[in-house]
């Protein structure tokens, strides 16, 4: 491992360690650690479980990226080069977030507005979007379909269709976050995802079929 290289992603990791460390002291044994879709506690637990939230997001989600390189069997991660390494760190950035949250969340015993949360995951659905295009066929990252996986023209047609979608849930998700109240904007969400996911899987099959049916 190159640690230079890997040094922006350790800084990130090490951020929720470094401000859970900060308000250990503070922190009563028994924290809030799941809400309700109201915002209303429905869990407690004792603190130390906000050292695993800290370590099965962003550590956890690091080690497996940094790991994929290198048991890819045909080698078309390495050959992303630098687009890898960004979607790795906007990966890790949004998990450290995610994880900075839980603990700023249970520390004020409010999940403040679950919006924002949302609202931040369709940005990240807009930044991926536009890489979707940019990821070459492998068995980890992107649309991985039997159908994809077995014809580049279906991996490609399907990611360039997946781009514009999960492009355009990511900006109705934010709009939606703006406009509509925290349980309404919730469905919203769930719908808009299921869509993004769901669609592009379905496309896939159709467009290896009628490739298929034309030859």
């Amino acid at each position: 491992m190159n640690l230079k290289k890997e040094l922006p992603y350790l800084l990130i990791i090490a951020i929720p360690f470094i401000y859970l460390a900060f308000i250990w002291h503070a922190l009563p044994e028994k924290v809030p650690m799941h809400w309700n879709i109201n915002g209303d506690i429905d869990r407690y637990g004792s603190k130390t479980e906000l050292l695993w939230v800290t370590l099965m997001l962003p550590v956890s989600l690091y080690l497996i990226m940094l790991v994929i390189p290198k048991i890819d069997p045909k080698g078309q991660i390495k050959k992303m080069a630098n687009k890898y390494g960004q979607i790795k760190f906007l990966l890790t950035t949004f998990m450290s977030f995610l994880a900075l949250f839980i603990i700023y969340s249970a520390k004020t015993r409010t999940l403040a507005n679950p919006n924002y949360v949302l609202m931040f995951i369709g940005v990240l659905y807009i930044i991926l979007g536009n890489y979707f295009k940019t990821i070459k066929p492998n068995y980890f990252i992107g649309i991985r379909t039997p159908w994809t996986l077995e014809n580049e023209q279906v991996w490609k047609r399907t990611h360039a269709l997946a781009g514009k979608m999960w492009f355009t849930g990511g900006f109705l998700i934010i709009l939606s976050g703006l406009m509509l109240n925290k349980s309404t904007n919730l469905y919203v969400f769930l719908a808009i995802t299921f869509l993004i996911t769901v669609i592009p899987v379905y496309y896939s099959y159709r467009k290896f079929q009628l490739l298929n049916s034309s030859e």
